[in-house]
């Protein structure tokens, strides 16, 4: 039926339309006040509703949408209220409830007459506000299911409220719930709403629907203690806190979220009472983990995603998330490991840094002493003791600062042993298994002066019989002289030195010398750098007089105390003439390759430590003195005994003739002579 419409414009006159077959009549009052002598009628069909049956599902976005009404309203220009009038013969077929779906209203009507009413239903109009209903007390059931609401309002006297249907409307902010205290379900799907607030005084709510809206983490649920049915769907949640506070909560329906790891929901593993999740649809879904970690953590759930989970599912679950847990916890452990190792290279580098700049003070303190004061404006400038000494002071408290942390670490990853600081070296003390040690095969050394590597470069030869590369970085390499150390090891194929601590990388031809020099290893590659047969010649031609000149000046027994047996009888063989000269060609490199060995005239360049070199220094100090010392005391005793001859010849004319006479003097009587010799004879028997 097409209801004629109201005249606004002139006054309160209403034309009476007819009457349908239900007797339900909606009167439009052109004032604010309905004036009921003069009535405008409506007709309308109504139909019976089936609300009851909606209540328990837990998608409530899909309830609405089979439903039919032949109901039209008419509509008025003006800002009126339409009023509501039914038949008795309506009042006592539908006596509790009414339904004014799909009527087109923008506004709630003013209904007199029903304040009985328990179930009230405005689905699928424009009603942009509600109103004209707070003397409804004794309403049970609301429905404004797809309309334009922007705020909940006009609601605060509907204390026996238990339903209230808001979805599909233009709602931003939860509010104006304080008196439905009876509240038992509350479908706010389909708005705009950004947080949960305003609902923890809700103690009765059953079933609380907030799908399809702007949420992006799940707060404030505290205070809803009856609430068993939760439904998030289609939100942006990426966290979720407070659900394990819902003692009664059974189902969780989360799909279509932005959810991507099980720490944003770990607070539904301490719910005892939760018995059905949905995550489907979120990033979290897609790991590989997600069922079996989900399923480990909640061995309450009967249903996950709407599926039924069997017993067989448990124990897979319990058995792959025991996997994963091995897992994360080698993972975690592999990631404190590395960042201690970071921590240990940092302390070691600074300590190494320290020591750097210890040793560069020291040297310029000792420079300093040498140099005599230099006059500056006829003053002399001195180093002042204060300042040194402040300075040191100052390195040593960084150094004690630093020595929480270890000073030195030892790491073996793949074939690369690493060694980090000096103290790293002692672990070429350590008994290696075989199977270790055959797997080395590069040895890597930082932040270690190269003349404690050199010390132990036969420790390595020995331990690590495979190792064919030995990196440097961070460890003093200054002079060539210093590549003559690694004559020691037993093969070399690759040599790296980081140019980063190690000035001698600096100078042109220091990979021309290392060749050279270390030519019996026949090295295939210097810095990652290939080496090629014009490479050897070239080094040969540039160092190979070297060689000569060293073993050509050196003493002999110099030559032979620096080789073997079998390397003096090279060496003899050379000095005889019988081979050729160092550095004159190649022909004497491709025989100490066929040899195995390196060549006599290179051997005698060799690299003599600091420390060694200053016990060197020490003992012929030791041995000056002590010649010194003996030779002065072999000059005293031979003019001792110069003084002694020169006193006897000039005693030993008198000293005869007293001997002479004595002698005459006692023999003169031959017989007291005999007697006193046998005299003599029995004292000494005696």
């Amino acid at each position: 039926m097409v209801p004629s419409k109201g005249r606004t414009g002139r006054g309160p006159r209403a034309a009476p339309a007819p009457v349908n077959n239900c007797g339900l009549q909606l009167v439009i009052q052109t004032s604010s006040i309905p004036d009921k002598s003069k009535p405008f009628e409506f007709r309308i069909n109504k139909e019976p509703s089936s609300f009851h049956n909606r209540l328990l599902q837990h998608d409530l976005e899909k309830n609405y949408s089979g439903r039919q009404d032949n109901t039209n309203f008419g509509s008025s220009s003006s800002i009126t209220f339409p009023v509501l009038q039914r038949t008795a013969e309506e009042k006592i077929l539908n006596s509790d409830r009414l339904t004014l779906e799909r009527q087109k209203l923008t506004v709630c009507p003013v209904i007199d007459g029903e304040d009985h009413l328990r179930l009230l239903n405005f689905q699928h109009n424009f009603i942009t506000r509600i109103q004209n209903i707070s003397n409804l007390h004794h309403l049970v059931f609301l429905d404004l299911y797809d309309n334009q609401i922007e705020e909940i309002s006009g609601v605060s006297t509907l204390r026996s409220l238990r339903v209230l249907l808001l979805g599909k409307n233009r709602i931003k902010m939860i509010s104006n719930l304080e008196n439905l205290k009876n509240l038992d379900v509350l479908d706010l799907h389909g708005n705009q709403i950004t947080k949960i607030e305003n609902i923890s005084h809700l103690s009765e709510l059953r079933v609380l629907n907030l799908a399809r809206n702007l949420l992006t983490i799940v707060e404030n649920l505290n205070g809803l203690d009856s609430l068993t049915e939760l439904n998030l769907r289609h939100n942006q949640v990426s966290a979720i806190k407070d659900v394990d506070t819902l003692p009664c909560l059974q189902r969780l329906f989360l799909s279509f979220n932005n959810i991507s790891s099980f720490e944003d929901i770990l607070c539904l593993a301490d719910s005892s009472s939760l018995s059905d999740i949905t995550l489907d649809g979120n990033p979290i879904a897609q790991e590989t983990w997600y069922k079996h970690t989900v399923l480990h953590h909640m061995m309450q759930l009967r249903q996950l995603d709407m599926k039924r989970i069997t017993e067989e599912e448990r124990r897979m679950a319990s058995v792959a998330a025991r996997k994963e847990e091995e897992r994360k916890r080698e993972s975690h452990r592999q990631t404190l490991l590395k960042e201690k190792k970071r921590l240990t290279i940092c302390n070691i580098a600074r300590q190494w840094e320290i020591q750097q700049n210890r040793t560069a003070l020291e040297a310029s303190l000792n420079q300093d002493k040498d140099n005599e004061p230099c006059q500056i404006n006829g003053s002399a400038a001195y180093v002042f003791p204060e300042e040194s000494r402040s300075l040191d002071a100052i390195l040593s408290s960084a150094v004690q600062g630093l020595s929480v942390l270890e000073s030195h670490l030892v790491e073996v990853e793949g074939d690369t042993l690493g060694l980090y600081g000096a103290g790293a070296l002692e672990c070429l003390d350590r008994n290696w298994s075989v199977q270790t040690a055959g797997i080395i095969g590069t040895v890597s050394f930082m932040f270690i002066e190269f003349d404690e590597i050199v010390q132990v470069l036969a420790k390595l030869k020995m331990k690590f019989p495979n190792c064919v590369h030995l990196k440097f970085k961070e460890t003093n390499l200054v002079a060539l002289q210093q590549f003559n150390a690694l004559a020691e090891v037993h093969r070399m194929e690759q040599l790296t030195v980081d140019p980063q601590g190690n000035p001698v990388v600096n100078f042109t031809l220091w990979k021309s010398y290392v060749l050279f020099r270390l030519n019996h290893f026949n090295l295939q590659k210097i810095n990652g750098v290939k080496v090629t047969e014009d490479d050897v010649v070239k080094a040969e031609r540039l160092f190979g007089i070297l060689a000569y000149v060293a073993s050509s000046e050196l003493p002999h027994y110099r030559v032979l105390s620096l080789f073997g047996e079998s390397r003096r009888k090279q060496f003899h063989y050379l000095l005889e003439g019988k081979g050729k000269k160092s550095g004159v060609g190649s022909e004497e490199s491709s025989d100490n390759r066929r040899i195995g060995g390196e060549s006599t005239t290179r051997a005698t360049l060799n690299y003599m430590t600091k420390d060694f070199h200053m016990e060197k220094l020490e003992e012929i100090k030791e041995r000056k003195t002590f010649c010194r010392t003996y030779v002065e005391n072999l000059v005293k005793e031979a003019a001792d005994i110069n003084l002694k001859n020169e006193s006897l010849q000039k005693l030993w004319p008198q000293m005869f003739i007293e001997l002479v006479r004595d002698a005459v003097i006692e023999i003169r009587n031959k017989n007291s002579y005999m007697k006193l010799c046998l005299q003599r004879i029995t004292e000494q028997k005696q």
